[in-house]
């Protein structure tokens, strides 16, 4: 007998198509699952492909988790042309004869290290007074927008033909970083243009493009009754995170949102802004995250409650 619906609960890692929105794939699911309660830990754009998890049930309440986490990219980018939404995908608005060297490309690229300002693209989903800025863009309107402050841990020129002035690179951001942003300004520092012709996502938190699933095997699990067996748990987005088991008193503790005394929380590390798992009966219950009492001293809280 098929699983009930109510009864589905964890995290789906998805191999998104091109073509695809992340908005395309979370109905996709829906339909599956026969649940609205699901959510994805992290847009990607229509021409992007790889991981996307995905949160149904009780694990959507880690989603924005998900979204927070660094996430890894192998971004294709064209030089010597620029376009209205920084990739292949929209119209080109000038080009450029300037070529550049293989070596020209790794040593720009090396320069985007660390962490930064970078403008969201006018072809976003960023709201600016109310507004998401694709909205103004398809009306032809520039809006004035906020920078925002990224880190890119890690970049790597992956090939670069100077004939066809075309390359791959690795690239590993924080929240909130628009790779195609970072190929538009490559271009920009080589003295050039520069546009995104691909971009494949091979890892969002924990989870690498090895363990995505794409939806046609998701579909022939559904239709055999095996979608619970894709599932990971809810705390294995947490595993980096050290593991705490609560007593009784600690659970009851917990569940009135009081804080936790150590005595109650076996494991606990006793270091002010530790983040744990935090378990009780054998069970993920919440995180907890350890904090100064205001009569001195530490104790583990409630940060955020999975049941």
């Amino acid at each position: 007998m098929a699983k009930a619906a109510s009864e589905f609960h964890g995290i789906l890692i998805v191999d998104k198509p091109a073509g695809f929105t992340s908005h395309d794939v979370v109905a996709k699911l829906r339909g599956m699952f026969r649940t609205r309660r699901i959510g994805h830990g992290g847009t990607l754009d229509p021409m992007a492909t790889g991981v996307l998890p995905v949160f149904i049930g009780g694990a959507t309440k880690a989603a924005d988790f998900a979204a927070a986490q660094d996430k890894a990219y192998f971004a294709g980018f064209t030089l010597g042309c620029s376009t209205d939404t920084q990739d292949t995908t929209g119209t080109v608005v000038e080009t450029s004869g300037r070529r550049a060297s293989a070596k020209e490309v790794e040593a720009a690229l090396r320069q985007f290290e660390g962490r930064q300002l970078q403008l969201p693209p006018m072809y976003s989903a960023v709201q600016v007074n109310g507004k998401r800025l694709y909205e103004l863009a398809r009306k032809g309107i520039e809006a004035e927008r906020p920078e925002r402050e990224i880190e890119l841990s890690h970049l790597l020129l992956a090939d670069f033909d100077e004939e066809g002035q075309k390359g791959h690179f690795h690239v590993t951001c924080s929240k909130g970083t628009y790779v195609r942003t970072v190929v538009h300004d490559l271009g920009v520092r080589l003295g050039t243009l520069a546009a995104m012709h691909s971009l494949v996502r091979t890892r969002s938190g924990r989870y690498p493009l090895e363990e995505a699933l794409p939806l046609d095997a998701i579909q022939q699990a559904a239709d055999e009754g095996r979608l619970a067996e894709l599932l990971r748990p809810t705390d294995s987005l947490f595993e980096a995170y050290p593991a705490v088991t609560l007593d009784d008193a600690g659970w009851k503790r917990a569940q009135n949102g009081a804080f936790i005394d150590f005595a109650h929380a076996e494991g606990c590390p006793q270091t002010r802004g530790a983040v744990c798992r935090v378990y009780y009966g054998g069970e993920f219950r919440l995180l907890g995250r350890v904090d100064a009492l205001d009569r001195g001293g530490l104790a583990l809280f409630v940060q955020k409650n999975f049941r």
